[in-house]
């Protein structure tokens, strides 16, 4: 089989690294080129250093549209102003890292459309798009959590949901919250019940239960730790542990990536895998809900992958067959 040319705008960051470290492995990938305006001419593993020995590939500052798949690996607002100054033909598939065309109201821009790339909800029509909006982090993690009850219409209270990302969520750009003298041995809140996943969660659960209108109480924390994201969940119900279990089992059961428990979990158990871990258990008359994943795995990258993987006609789990760091 003739290998998929990929292309990555952006590759210097926390995505494009991530990106860089599954495609160099992927069996039916070949990178055509990585482009980075600062480190133009310098070796790959100048910057991503775990990366010498995997490939001697150099940064570029030039686009090559012979591709068949571009991956905008780019802060938020970068990804349409890239498409809108650049030319990328309609053959080349897309998939796009940033928030830009998650929502349904941003879905287009010029002659391309949007699918949102959540396998679990939308799969038959990410193998038929011809672009895809990667979905958020937090975004993936909690509607994982909370699709399974949306199936069933049985998301009629309020959500309460607090999840503690690791400090590689917020980029790689240094902040007075990213330096490891303030993150390091430190807990804090952000966009307490504002956070920006939660419009496109919204559209989520709306798409399986179109009558959703419940608040989702939503405290996201900034973790000491690198990378994960561990959110408990819960919400009042009538189901027993049995039934919640089976139903959340159920849904999850074509998914290759996604698995369901009633035992504990933590999070090193999916750190460095595209895995998402799902704890489903009852306490009287709520249920409670422990969703997990790697922030840049199955919250970006791995993801990203995912979607590449059902838009050629893949496995699906190609080149996501990764080691956990188990501890």
């Amino acid at each position: 089989m003739k290998k998929i040319k990929a292309g990555i705008i952006g590759g210097a960051g926390y995505t494009g690294g991530e990106m860089l470290r599954i495609l160099v492995n992927h069996p039916d990938v070949e990178i055509a080129f990585v482009h980075s305006n600062s480190n133009a001419g310098n070796f790959i593993h100048d910057v991503h250093t775990d990366l010498l020995g995997d490939t001697d590939l150099k940064f570029t500052d030039e686009l090559s549209i012979a591709i068949d798949v571009l991956f905008l690996c780019v802060g938020h607002g970068d990804a349409k102003k890239f498409l809108d100054a650049n030319i990328i033909p309609d053959s080349v598939k897309i998939i796009d890292l940033s928030q830009d065309f998650r929502l349904a109201k941003n879905a287009k821009t010029g002659s391309k459309t949007f699918v949102y790339g959540l396998p679990e909800l939308n799969r038959e029509a990410i193998k038929s798009a011809q672009n895809i909006a990667n979905p958020g982090c937090f975004a993936t993690c909690l509607q994982l959590g909370l699709l399974p009850l949306a199936s069933k219409g049985l998301l009629n209270n309020e959500v309460h949901v607090s999840a503690t990302t690791g400090s590689t969520g917020a980029g790689q750009s240094l902040a007075a919250t990213s330096h490891f003298t303030w993150r390091n041995d430190n807990l804090s809140v952000y966009k307490v019940f504002g956070h920006q996943h939660l419009n496109e969660i919204g559209e989520s659960l709306k798409q399986l239960q179109p009558a959703f209108n419940q608040a989702i109480n939503f405290i996201p924390y900034r973790g000491d730790f690198t990378r994960g994201i561990f959110a408990s969940i819960y919400t009042d119900s009538d189901l027993s542990e049995e039934e919640a279990l089976k139903l959340y089992q159920d849904f999850y059961a074509g998914d290759p990536f996604t698995h369901v428990t009633s035992r504990n979990i933590d999070l090193k158990q999916i750190v460095n895998t595209n895995k998402v871990f799902i704890q489903v258990k009852k306490y009287d008359n709520k249920i409670f809900i422990i969703s997990m994943l790697d922030n840049l795995l199955k919250g970006a990258s791995g993801q990203a992958v995912q979607n590449m993987n059902l838009m050629f006609g893949l496995d699906e789990r190609a080149g996501l067959r990764l080691k956990a760091t188990g501890f």
